[in-house]
């Protein structure tokens, strides 16, 4: 490979036989070189691809604010979730989520927090995410001297769940802020809360966020007209806010329910109705 610019001391973008351009990082990497120049590869710690060239130019811009340890302490992080996950994360993530630490490291410095209104939420629907996002905070106290409040552990998870899905961080976001909804709705209903150890609640809640997905990807199987109809007449408070919430999907994710889900969650609804009596 050789030099094509020379972004930092710590970091390059060299040109890549089979990638074209790639993204190099490791210490003194950059100290000294010029376009043009072989790159020694010995000294490279990690590199990626960024394709797209709006995220290209959105990390050139990034290297210019950020300082240098603070994007070395961000590429540890990364080694730590693909070794955690044992896999090779979405190259987005090195742009959105070291953009995403840089700041909210500048903004408590600056005495500034941003509340989390949906914690609860990501830490029960992607609770590995969850975990490793706390210990990727810890790492990042550790390099900055910054303690970082609970709340950017859900930021950080949704941006690794992204990574891992390969799904866009608006994508996550949207789908987080829709079974936050529907929580509400169904805990108005019931009055109780859905965020306990409870195991119906537990699987309520994981069958909110998968359904949410099936239902964007249009996975899904029909269930025999007779069993709706069962539980239409045995359930029907439960069976009515099921197709509440149906509407409530149809609405923010612009694409049909199919008349199967009423049947998931009518049973689910209808073990959370026995606890509110």
């Amino acid at each position: 490979m050789k030099v094509k610019k020379v972004l930092n001391n710590n970091v390059i973008i060299a040109e890549h036989e089979e990638y074209e351009e790639v993204v190099l990082t490791g210490k003194g990497l950059g100290f000294g070189k010029h376009p043009g120049d072989a790159v020694d590869e010995s000294g490279a710690e990690k590199f990626f691809v960024l394709k797209d060239e709006d995220e290209q130019e959105q990390y050139k811009q990034l290297l210019a604010e950020v300082d240098e340890p603070f994007i070395g302490c961000m590429n540890e992080c990364m080694t730590l979730l693909e070794k955690r996950f044992r896999v090779k994360l979405h190259e987005h993530i090195h742009v959105a989520l070291t953009d995403h630490m840089f700041f909210a490291v500048r903004r408590l410095q600056q005495g500034m927090e941003v509340r989390n209104p949906f914690l609860q939420e990501t830490e029960f629907a992607y609770p590995e995410e969850y975990k490793a996002a706390r210990e990727l905070l810890h790492h990042v106290e550790d390099c900055t001297g910054t303690s970082l409040p609970d709340g950017e552990i859900g930021f950080v998870a949704l941006h690794i769940h992204s990574a891992l899905t390969r799904r866009s961080l608006q994508e996550v976001n949207k789908h987080t802020r829709l079974v936050a909804e529907l929580v509400t709705v169904i805990e108005n209903t019931f009055k109780l809360s859905l965020y306990t150890k409870d195991l119906d609640h537990q699987r309520l809640l994981r069958h909110l966020h998968q359904a949410v997905e099936r239902i964007q990807n249009g996975e899904y199987n029909d269930e025999p007209d007779s069993l709706k109809n069962v539980l239409k007449y045995e359930y029907p408070v439960c069976y009515n806010l099921a197709w509440k919430l149906i509407k409530m999907m149809q609405r923010s994710l612009q694409v049909p329910v199919p008349e199967s889900e009423a049947v998931y969650l009518t049973l689910h609804l209808q073990r959370l109705s026995r606890q509110s009596n």
